[in-house]
């Protein structure tokens, strides 16, 4: 199921410009890599690529918490080379349960809540007495969180998404940091400039086709990640919430897999004017999301324009093309397809409430369902028309066309090969897409090719 380099072992073309490093190298190690990752800038997100512990020194106080699903042998590494900065690291882990195969259920589990999510937290979500140990035992450094946003926080706070050894020794931590930064500014650059007004036309193979406009008021500097700042790793292609009363996105989004969950019957959502109104397959996943859009369907949000939970504002473009599928997706423990999504050109669509907006608390004090899920579209094609009608190309057939633009490529070629740095280490291999096969067969029962 995996490209070229999806056996987690580095190729030195794609080293990032160290050198002629092979395997046993100490940089190819995992002490290297986290000593590398200590060696970023902090930025205070959880997109890989991003983060970094540069600020650790003599004397720090730094609290890792993770939980019992992480490999303890990812999580070491990183300890060391902090205290290796002069630091002294205390680890703390929470048990979330035992380890387990996926089910086409697991993505509801996680992300759907009707109660305070301090009461019972989400995978993505910050354990609080964790937090509330970092600030009452005034640690300098917090290491916790898989994903989401990064709180305010009185102390330096970062994240840890690294579940696995695998995940640690990834060749794309090494990526060159200002080319990552490169590659998502020139690719946020048309929404918030050019693209403003236009119109999105958004396909993929595997049924998506939908389309939206750019809606001016997206841009009016109230919404958090959206604005001339690249929401980094994460692109965000249309606004977050709250969704505009003239919210326009018709069409449909269709897909396998999402963030957290066994691989799915396909699932075909339509959407009018912003919000999905039927969800037609799908499994058990499909069954799950019926019976959710039945329960909300009479409540309005007060982020939405109309009632119902289940409106689209996370077109979200991963940016990274060293991001490769870990070999063995098959358990809660692997994080499934979610580490996956920050690949370049792979869109994940979310449906719902915004993680942690003010709309969430609002329904969590009422008992209310709040959430949102996700669809992956791993091949898709995303075109803005502007309104002077000038067709500007994102993503072309799951790839981000900014990997191709001459400056990327010029500053590439100031760390190595370009093309190896600018190539997409893995591809999903889907049969009747990018592999032999009908595209029914495996739509019917995808997880027979995906864990087969």
């Amino acid at each position: 199921m995996c490209g070229d380099g999806s056996d987690g072992h580095f190729d030195s073309a794609h080293a990032g410009g160290a050198g002629d490093l092979h395997a046993g190298d100490p940089e190819l190690t995992a002490d290297g890599i986290a000593a590398h990752l200590v060696g970023e800038d902090e930025i205070r997100r959880t997109a890989a690529g991003f983060i970094g512990y540069n600020r650790t020194g003599p004397g720090d106080r730094v609290l890792i918490g993770i939980d019992n699903q992480y490999e303890y042998d990812a999580v070491l590494p990183i300890a060391d080379a902090l205290r290796a900065r002069g630091a002294s690291v205390d680890i703390v882990i929470v048990d979330i349960g035992p380890d387990r195969p996926f089910t086409e259920f697991d993505e509801i589990g996680v992300l759907i809540r009707r109660e305070d999510r301090k009461l019972n937290p989400r995978r993505w979500d910050a354990v609080p007495w964790v937090q509330e140990l970092a600030r009452t035992r005034n640690y300098d450094l917090l290491v916790h969180k898989k994903g989401g946003g990064i709180p305010a926080t009185p102390h330096r706070y970062e994240a840890i998404p690294w579940l696995s050894l695998e995940h640690l020794v990834a060749e794309a931590n090494r990526y060159p940091r200002s080319l990552h930064e490169l590659i998502n500014r020139k690719a946020w650059e048309p929404f918030h400039t050019v693209g403003v007004g236009g119109r999105v036309h958004l396909t993929d193979p595997e049924g998506t086709d939908l389309t939206y406009t750019l809606h001016e008021g997206y841009f009016d500097g109230t919404r958090r990640s959206y604005g001339t700042e690249p929401f980094w790793g994460h692109l965000l292609a249309h606004g977050p919430t709250p969704i505009l009363p003239e919210e326009d996105a018709e069409g449909v989004v269709a897909g396998t897999t999402n963030h957290f969950s066994k691989a799915y019957p396909r699932i075909v959502l339509t959407l009018e004017k912003g919000k999905v109104v039927t969800a037609d397959g799908g499994g058990g996943y499909g069954d799950a999301w019926r019976d959710l859009l039945a329960e909300s369907r009479d409540i309005k949000y007060p982020c939405f324009p109309a009632p119902g939970l289940f409106y689209l504002w996370e077109v979200a473009i991963g940016t990274h093309p060293l991001i490769v599928r870990p070999r063995d997706i098959s358990r809660l423990s692997s994080g499934g397809f979610e580490w996956e999504r920050r690949r370049s050109g792979i869109v994940h669509m979310g449906f719902g409430t915004r993680w942690g907006g003010e709309e969430e608390r609002w329904a969590a004090d009422q008992k209310l369902v709040y959430g949102h899920l996700h669809v992956h579209l791993n091949f898709a094609t995303l075109t803005i028309t502007t309104k002077s009608n000038e067709k500007i190309t994102v993503i072309k057939d799951g790839r981000l066309a900014v990997l191709d633009d001459p400056e990327v490529r010029a500053h590439a070629a100031e760390f190595g090969d370009p093309s190896a740095l600018l190539t997409e280490l893995w591809t999903a291999q889907v049969p009747g897409i990018t592999a032999a096969g009908r595209y029914a067969d495996y739509a019917a029962d995808p997880a027979k090719y995906v864990y087969g």
